[in-house]
């Protein structure tokens, strides 16, 4: 295909103009300003592409004819197809590849985007033209005689900026493709029909107060949907309309800054900036979009501390607890946070030991307590000055002053009625434990410290003196012994001693006294424990036996000293002898050997032990020596004499648990044989040949008629056969009893009612009956009893010889019973 798009021609041709005219239209206003020759850019270029636009429909048919080649013959016309082939390089039919067309372009008729036009095309309508792509058939629509382009619709290039179609010329009979398919491209030119926006807006920022000027408060950003490339559509310029002279903007970068030195935050805190974006440079024309900007002013610590008066009063009670709070003062700062934050001291006054301040951190309220008493009598006011200063200073500001500031506080102590104070705040007395009753051991004092001074009496808390071992004098404080004290039962006593004011009872004070036993030799020593010694019969003479010490309950000053010695009578006694150690203790010694447990196997020792006290005092104690046999090397093996007769290898102790294993088997043995003879052996030999009923009583299900074990009822079938206790075998108890004594027997002629009310008695005092009630049967009826036997068995009588007749004196009900027996045994006879 040799042909050409005359409309792209046209169209490159157009702008080839429109920068022509913008060009000297620029050289020609070289003189004038550059903004005002911006701006009249801007106003013509797009009446100028406007024009463009409009050219084709007008001069496109004299520019087709002059591009269309003559008509001939076929033979002239692959001439000059083989003339090109040979003369000229292999290209392609189609010269262009896009098209342009402005969006938002709305009009009566549909606006021609372009032509297709190929030189096959004779000008005889054989050629047909077809549009495929993008948008073809809705969008854009191809005259198919012609070639023509037209846009049907509005276009907007945000929302799609560039179309692409293929183009393909067919025979119009054969819609054969008399040439290869091509591609180009509609690109959609854009306009300024968008406005900036703000996507993140509204915004808020912070900035210090105090700041200089230019300090950095924020960065906006404004976006806008035009084509940044093409013209000025998409080009922001940033501007402040409302928030001067405190701030401003740079134009381009849309950075705010601070445009006001030293602004206060306590004066104003927030301002409200209003900030523009406009598009095409900021020119006359162009699209505007706002956003808001709230900048809060941050606090700085450039304020010191203030008090609210420069003098306090403040009144107490003389009785106030210590660290009580009595009064608060406050610094007002006009900065906020940490900047706020003071601390207050006491830096001058007479009570700067006396009080003391501290800081409530809520409040940021000075706070003055009492650090040690107060005294009305002693001092009755006291001037104070206190100090409060910011924690946290800001060394930029430190030039503008000092951040503190002072305050005098006076305070007045009021008298109160205050309780007794006693001389003391403890008391130690010392009492000997023998002293005698309703002696004096000690004495407290105390006094009224107000000026009226109110006699005071002393009492004895008895929750101290549950025993009431002391006493108190009321009017004078001394305190007297009430009974006897013994240091070694308790030795410390620790009493509340309690002052109360005569005029007010409620005024009471309370001091503690201690009250110590002294030591008074009054205890004899004895032997620290129960001692026994071994003697060996191998044992050497001199060999020490023992080594024993003694214990007082008293307590020297001196310590323990101890004299030990033997009864007079047994000062020579032939077997053993004494010695005294450094250590306070008694060695107890054999004087020979060869002792032997047959002759003698214990030997006792009485010794006498006295204290060192005044007056001494002494006390015996006997020692129990045992002689025992020994191995070679000294240990004890055997302290018996029976020992000699014992087997070789064997102890006693090992005997006798080896005969009491033997005696338990045969317990156990003897108990097994005597439980399977009690249980196989029947109490009562039954008669066989007795045929009364026998009422068998069953705990479960099973047995059915052959199990006659459940209850014996040969008491009641023979009750002169049985002196003894029977167990009951309906029930198996879970405790064992000692049987019970048996009745003795009783006569022929026994009378049944006594015989039950015993059998009775017997039952419910039997401590293995069951705790529930039971039914106690007894098939025993007594001799020669008129009413004969209650049992069916051996009966004669039959079911037919009974009348039930009587049964209707008895009433309706039986009336009818008696009816229908009646008509039963009537049934049974026919």
């Amino acid at each position: 295909m040799t042909g050409k798009l005359n409309g792209s021609c046209f169209y490159n041709l157009s702008y080839f103009y429109v920068d022509c005219a913008v060009n000297t239209w620029r050289s020609s206003c070289g003189t004038m300003p550059e903004r005002l020759t911006e701006m009249l850019m801007d106003t013509w270029t797009p009446l100028i592409i406007l024009w463009i636009t409009l050219l084709p429909s007008i001069y496109m048919a004299p520019m087709n004819q002059s591009q269309i080649l003559p008509s001939g013959s076929s033979t002239e016309l692959k001439r000059l197809t083989e003339e090109q082939r040979v003369l000229n390089r292999s290209k392609r039919g189609w010269v262009w590849n896009q098209m342009f067309v402005l969006e938002e372009f709305s009009g009566p008729e549909p606006i021609l985007v372009g032509r297709l036009h190929t030189d096959l095309d004779p000008g005889s309508s054989k050629i047909k033209y077809i549009l495929s792509g993008d948008g073809a058939g809705t969008i854009f629509v191809i005259n198919d005689k012609t070639g023509d382009i037209h846009a049907m619709k509005r276009l907007d290039r945000e929302e799609k900026a560039e179309y692409t179609l293929t183009a393909q010329a067919v025979d119009r009979d054969t819609n054969k493709p008399l040439e290869p398919p091509s591609e180009f491209i509609i690109k959609v030119q854009d306009i300024n029909d968008n406005a900036p926006e703000f996507v993140d807006g509204p915004y808020h920022a912070t900035v210090p107060e105090m700041s200089v000027v230019g300090t950095f408060v924020t960065k906006v950003t404004a976006t806008d949907a035009d084509d940044p490339v093409y013209g000025n559509s998409a080009k922001l310029v940033y501007s402040i309309l409302e928030g001067q002279p405190y701030f401003s903007i740079e134009p381009h970068t849309a950075i705010i800054k601070t445009a006001l030195p030293n602004m206060d935050r306590e004066a104003k805190e927030e301002y409200f900036v209003v900030i523009q974006a406009k598009d095409m440079g900021g020119h006359m024309g162009g699209l505007s979009g706002t956003t808001t900007v709230t900048i809060t002013l941050t606090d700085v610590n450039d304020n010191p501390p203030k008090f609210a008066q420069s003098l306090y009063h403040f009144s107490v009670m003389e009785d106030v607890a210590l660290g009580e709070p009595i009064g608060r003062v406050k610094a007002n700062d006009l900065d906020i946070g940490e900047n706020a934050k003071s601390s207050y001291d006491i830096i001058e006054g007479d009570g700067m030991d006396i009080f003391e301040i501290t800081t409530d951190v809520q409040t940021q309220d000075g706070i003055i307590r009492v650090r040690k008493p107060l005294d009305f009598e002693t001092k009755k006011s006291y001037t104070l000055k206190v100090e409060a200063a910011n924690v946290h200073i800001d060394p930029r500001f430190i030039s503008g002053g000092p951040f503190k500031d002072t305050a005098t506080v006076k305070i007045v102590v009021e008298d109160a009625d205050e309780p007794p104070v006693f001389s003391s705040p403890t008391y130690l007395l010392e009492v000997h434990e023998n002293a005698a009753i309703n002696s004096v051991i000690g004495q407290v004092t105390a006094h009224d410290p107000d000026v009226s001074s109110s006699p005071i009496r002393f009492s004895i808390d008895r929750h101290t003196d549950l025993e009431r071992q002391f006493n108190i004098n009321a009017e004078d404080g001394k305190i007297t012994l009430a009974t006897p004290l013994d240091r070694e039962t308790n030795m410390w006593h620790n009493i509340t001693i309690v002052a109360t004011e005569t005029r007010n009872h409620s005024q009471v004070s309370r001091v503690p006294v201690a009250i110590k036993v002294l030591d008074v030799n009054d205890n004899a020593p004895e032997f620290a424990s129960e001692h026994e010694a071994f003697l060996c019969e191998n044992g050497k003479p001199g060999q020490v036996i023992q080594i024993v010490s003694a214990i007082d309950k008293d307590d020297p000053k001196n310590g323990h000293y101890f004299l030990y010695s033997l009864l007079p009578e047994m000062v020579n006694n032939p077997n053993f002898t004494i010695k005294k150690n450094e250590d306070n203790t008694l060695s107890i010694l054999a004087k020979h050997s060869g002792f032997s447990r047959q002759k003698q196997e214990v030997y006792l020792l009485p010794i006498i032990i006295s204290d060192s006290g005044n007056p001494p005092m002494s006390s015996t104690s006997t020692l129990t020596i045992r002689v025992c046999g020994c191995s070679s090397d000294g240990i004890v093996q055997s302290c018996n004499a029976e020992a000699y007769v014992l087997p070789i290898g064997l102890s006693m102790g090992a005997l006798i648990a080896i005969l009491a294993c033997i005696i338990l088997l045969l317990v156990i043995v003897v108990l097994f044989v005597t439980l399977r003879r009690h249980k196989n052996e029947p109490l009562i030999i039954k008669d066989d040949e007795d045929v009364r009923e026998n009422i068998i009583r069953y705990d479960d299900e099973g047995g059915g008629e052959e199990d006659t074990e459940a209850f014996d009822i040969a008491t009641l079938q023979n009750p002169d056969g049985i002196n003894g206790f029977l167990p009951r075998k309906d029930i198996k108890p879970d405790l064992q009893f000692m049987p019970r004594q048996g009745l003795a027997p009783v006569p022929n002629g026994v009378d049944v009612d006594e015989f039950i009310n015993v059998r009775l008695h017997e039952a419910d005092n039997d401590p293995t009956a069951p705790p529930y009630d039971s039914i106690q049967i007894y098939g025993y009826e007594g001799r020669g009893s008129v009413a004969g036997s209650l049992s069916s068995l051996e009966s004669s009588a039959s079911d037919s010889d009974q009348n039930f007749d009587y049964l209707s004196e008895w009433g309706p009900r039986f009336k009818r019973l008696g009816e229908l027996y009646s008509v039963g045994e009537s049934d049974k006879e026919t």
